[in-house]
């Protein structure tokens, strides 16, 4: 594989999305290949048939190795699932001498120390946030590197997860032949590629509508303030429209997909679509009213278990206020008048989040649909690795060298990424396994 490739391989419920991408001369992200499997073995995020799993990825895989023409080596997995769960935690350090500076080594201190937390038996903390700084008390500092104080405290967003599920996904990578190259949170994935740096600015919600979750991924002042996971997606939508019209799932999918309707309004009595019968049966014939009212039903339900966390955050509150309101993607996202819903339930502005906000001019349309957000955030996250590691290449050099000249000046790290450690652990476990 090419050096300045990166490929984002999104592990969903309904389908594994293999995405290669490299960065363009205008620093815009060019989608080179793509591949697609349904996803056999995973149920609502989580790994629960490791032999399935693999098999799709590999497929996914060599659909985006054939478009491309390149051979994969490494990817960027997204991990979602019904097992992650976030908190806010408050944690400080006593600084032994309050005449230095405040540096990287004492945030790392601080991050390690909540890394220390007690957790549930069977979970581990995925990542670590920090969102403000306070510095002997005085409040609000967003980034307190170079300044004096003694007592380091700060508020951090702290995401948990299931040690067995991650650990899983690293199999089923290496298990197809891949290096885990890096670990992102799904959500922030999206929001990487739908949101624009105003948007998280000003305040904002992503809902991304998978098939076997809904995630939620809250930002205000450019920071990720809350996440979420639904166990609800578009599965349970195809499911009710299964049992209430009783026909297949397959069936049910193509309804949905082609005159599905989240409002009932919209539909007229009259209005009747044909189904065929099951080998020489009488077709069914359904009312696309009655169609749209099971869809609104459930559309409905989940919309409004999000606006609880959305409200749980407490988005009423004036100095919460989410100003650029609601963005939704993911491929829920495409059923139609599902912005004005969402509207009607929380009174918030609505819109769809493509995933064009970093995609070169040229991208092809299907590409950037809702559908992809996930794939293409990833893409760029791999994208982001790499150009820390060759940060981080630099500077050794650079070192090796002031070391033989015998200059001695400081020199400034990349910051890692709060995920970086997390694959480290995940990679360490697997080699240890075998």
């Amino acid at each position: 594989m090419e050096q300045n490739l990166a490929v984002g391989l999104d592990l969903g419920t309904t389908k594994i999305v293999a995405m290669i991408g490299r960065k363009n001369e205008y620093g815009k992200v060019e989608i080179l290949g793509i591949g697609k499997s349904k996803s056999l073995g995973i149920h609502r995020g989580v790994v629960n048939n490791i032999t399935q799993t693999i098999q799709s990825i590999q497929l996914a895989v060599q659909e985006a190795e054939a478009a491309a023409a390149t051979k994969i080596e490494g990817v960027t997995v997204g991990i979602a699932g019904q097992h992650i769960r976030s908190l806010q935690h408050s944690d400080y350090i006593t600084r032994a001498d309050s005449e230095t500076v405040i540096d990287e080594d004492d945030i790392e201190r601080l991050i390690n120390q909540v890394h220390k937390l007690v957790m549930l038996p069977g979970e581990e903390i995925i990542h670590v946030l920090p969102q403000e700084y306070k510095v002997d008390g005085q409040a609000e500092i967003k980034e307190p590197i170079g300044m004096y104080g003694g007592r380091l405290e700060a508020n951090f967003h702290v995401v948990v997860g299931q040690v067995s599920s991650i650990r899983n996904i690293g199999r089923c990578v290496k298990s197809a032949g891949l290096e885990l190259e890096g670990i992102t949170l799904e959500p922030l994935a999206s929001a990487n590629a739908v949101l624009s740096q105003e948007e998280k600015e000003a305040g904002v919600a992503l809902i991304d509508i998978g098939g076997g979750t809904t995630d939620l991924a809250i930002f205000r002042d450019g920071i990720i303030r809350h996440t979420a996971v639904i166990p609800f997606g578009g599965n349970v939508i195809t499911e009710d429209i299964k049992e209430g019209c009783s026909i297949i799932e397959k069936q049910a999918e193509l309804l949905k997909i082609k005159f599905g309707s989240a409002w009932p309004g919209e539909n007229k009595d009259n209005e009747i679509v044909s189904i065929p019968g099951l080998r020489g049966r009488e077709p069914k014939e359904i009312t696309l009213k009655n169609l749209s009212k099971i869809i609104h039903a459930r559309v409905v339900e989940i919309v409004e278990q999000v606006y609880v966390e959305i409200k749980n955050y407490g988005h009423e509150e004036q100095k919460k206020k989410l100003i650029a309101g609601i963005v939704l993607t993911g491929g829920g996202a495409q059923l139609k008048h599902l912005k004005q819903l969402v509207e009607y339930i929380t009174g918030m502005d609505t819109r769809v989040g493509y995933p064009n906000e970093h995609l070169a001019g040229d991208s092809d349309d299907a590409i950037t649909s809702p559908l992809f957000a996930t794939a293409v955030g990833l893409v760029m996250d791999g994208l982001k690795r790499q150009d820390r590691v060759k940060a981080e290449e630099v500077i050794e050099n650079e070192i090796e060298e002031e070391e033989e000249e015998e200059i001695i000046e400081p020199v400034v790290k990349p910051k890692r990424s709060f995920l970086d450690a997390l694959t480290e652990r995940v990679k360490d476990f697997l080699d240890n396994a075998e």
